[in-house]
């Protein structure tokens, strides 16, 4: 599953009092903010919990299938947020541009994809995870624990610039 290109179009516009620019030419394409996600060590990663709650952790972030992926331990308070609501956010920042992606998450399920985010783990962080038959476990890990990869589909990013003035906002299938 590959994530479509967005639409970009500016945050605010004129009739907004706020300082943000209003001129076109200051949108950053999708492809920037792709790389800032892909490049982050690691990302801040917001699900809700059952009460409504918002709970937000640091997590490492790879890329496969055209999607951003992230893992979490099954019975991790981010793993039971996502089972009863699949909604969610991913922040991440660089020298030029703060990042903030709402999307659904849903869980790798397929032994080919899970074995495509397990290969980006590897490369990127050079973790080794096991995978067998749809189980993914951590076996360089003490107690070989088990881990759960999700996929998350962005509906819309917002990405403001270093400069203050600029922000763009990216929208997903007309979102």
């Amino acid at each position: 599953m590959t994530v479509s290109t967005p639409a970009a179009t500016l945050l605010f516009g004129e009739e907004d009092a706020t300082p943000f620019s209003t001129d076109p030419a200051t949108l950053k394409p999708w492809d920037r903010a792709r790389a800032c996600l892909a490049a982050a060590p690691r990302v801040w990663f917001t699900t809700v919990r059952p009460d409504g709650r918002p709970h937000t952790a640091p997590v490492l972030l790879v890329w496969a299938d055209g999607a951003p992926c992230l893992t979490s331990r099954p019975g991790s308070r981010k793993s039971v947020n996502l089972t009863g609501n699949a909604h969610c956010v991913l922040s991440a920042s660089d020298d030029d541009l703060d990042l903030v992606v709402e999307g659904v998450a849903a869980q790798v399920g397929d032994d080919t994809g899970i074995r495509r985010v397990a290969d980006a783990f590897e490369e990127k962080y050079g973790w080794e995870f096991t995978v067998r038959e749809g189980t993914v476990t951590g076996d360089a890990r003490p107690g070989s624990p088990e881990y759960a990869f999700y996929r998350i589909t962005p509906t819309r990013a917002f990405g403001y610039g270093a400069d203050g003035l600029t922000a763009t906002r990216w929208r997903f299938d007309g979102r």
